[in-house]
């Protein structure tokens, strides 16, 4: 995928979704990140309906941590993981009360302190809640970008830097939304949904498909 359709990719996708955010429900920034923390290694389904019972009761730090560690398990715990999700939860509600005035922090090295925050979920926060220009990759947007031919690369932080490097200015903002939901619903792992795809001729994978099934046809 050369510069050029590189931008009519996004153009597309832009298309096709004009205002493309998060599936995770939430209505302030520390509802996010929590949100966020919950989901490694789950569904956001899954993680909304924990945090929709979860939230009218315990929205804030403080709130959280006086539901205890019991009690926050007792809303999560149909999430995967969710007895270490719970600890990280408790111990990053104390330093958010300790150390930022119970804020969620504009910075990257002050949101990666906090416990069951990573890089990913560091860039979703930046990008959704405070508008950055950063790109948090998943193994959606990993797939997508190495089979599409957008950005390849061997590592998530090798495709996060090329997609930094490529993704045309004006699309970066909302380009993590994009690229997430269209692996989620159209590039999938096992079979992706060509014939349903609005950027198939941008996509390095479905001219190579074309080309096998004339080489085979002939």
């Amino acid at each position: 995928m050369n510069q050029a359709q590189r931008r009519d990719f996004f153009a597309t996708l832009k298309a096709h979704n004009p205002a493309p955010t998060t599936e995770l429900n939430y209505s302030s920034p520390f509802e996010l990140l929590i949100a966020v923390i919950l989901s490694a290694q789950a569904t956001d389904v899954g993680v909304n309906k924990a945090t929709d019972k979860l939230y009218p009761v315990a929205n804030t730090p403080e709130k959280i941590l006086a539901l205890g560690l019991d009690g926050l398990k007792q809303y999560i715990k149909t999430i995967g993981l969710f007895n270490s999700k719970a600890e990280n939860v408790i111990k990053t509600c104390k330093i958010l009360i300790e150390q930022h005035n119970s804020q969620v922090p504009e910075n990257r090295e002050a949101l990666e302190a906090l416990p069951g925050v990573g890089r990913k979920t560091a860039n979703v926060i930046l990008n959704t809640v405070f508008k950055h220009p950063v790109i948090a990759v998943d193994t959606h947007i990993f797939r997508l970008s190495n089979r599409t031919g957008l950005a390849k690369g061997k590592t998530i932080k090798a495709v996060e830097d090329k997609l930094m490097k490529v993704v045309p200015k004006e699309y970066l903002l909302d380009a993590h939304h994009w690229l997430i939901l269209h692996g989620r619903y159209v590039c999938l792992a096992r079979k992706p949904k060509c014939d349903t795809c609005c950027v198939t001729q941008y996509c390095d994978y479905y001219r190579d498909q074309q080309r096998r099934q004339s080489r085979s046809v002939s």
